[in-house]
C-alpha cells in the first residue's frame, strides 16, 4: 500500500512543481506591482528609487518569467540572489532571527527560487528545460 501511495505521488510530482513554481511567481510578481504601481496595496514607490524601485522591477519581471516557466532557473537565480541580498540589507541588521526581523518573506522566497534553480520549471511550463 506504501508503495502505491508512493507511486502515485511521484507521479504527481511534475505537475504539483508547476503549480508550486505558479503560485511562487505571482506571489513575488506582486510584490513587484505593489512596488511599481500601488497594485493592489500602495502608493507605489517613485520612478527610479533606489533600491525599492529597483527591487520591484526585479520582482515582476522574476516574477512572470517564473509564473509562465519561461526561463525558470535563469529567473530563479535572479531571485533568489535579490531575496538574499533582501534579507542582509533589510532584516538581518535589525536581529539575527527572521522570525524577530520579519525576514521570514525574503529568506522563504529565496530558498524556493533557489529549489527552482535545482528542480527547474515542472511538467507544464511554457520552456521545460
Amino acid at each position: 500500500m506504501a508503495n502505491s501511495l508512493t507511486s502515485k505521488l511521484d507521479g504527481a510530482a511534475p505537475a504539483v512543481l508547476s503549480l508550486f513554481r505558479a503560485v511562487i511567481g505571482l506571489l513575488f510578481a506582486m510584490h513587484g506591482t505593489m512596488k511599481l504601481f500601488g497594485w493592489p496595496l500602495g502608493p507605489p514607490m517613485e520612478f527610479g528609487s533606489w533600491p525599492a524601485w529597483w527591487s520591484g522591477l526585479i520582482e515582476l519581471v522574476v516574477g512572470v518569467l517564473v509564473l509562465i516557466g519561461l526561463f525558470t532557473r535563469e529567473a530563479a537565480f535572479i531571485g533568489s540572489g535579490t531575496m538574499a541580498v533582501a534579507y542582509f540589507w533589510q532584516h538581518q541588521p535589525e536581529g539575527f532571527w527572521p522570525i524577530v526581523n520579519q525576514g521570514e518573506p525574503a529568506v522563504l522566497f529565496c530558498f524556493a527560487f533557489f529549489l527552482l534553480v535545482f528542480t527547474g520549471p515542472g511538467s507544464i511550463a511554457v520552456s521545460r528545460k
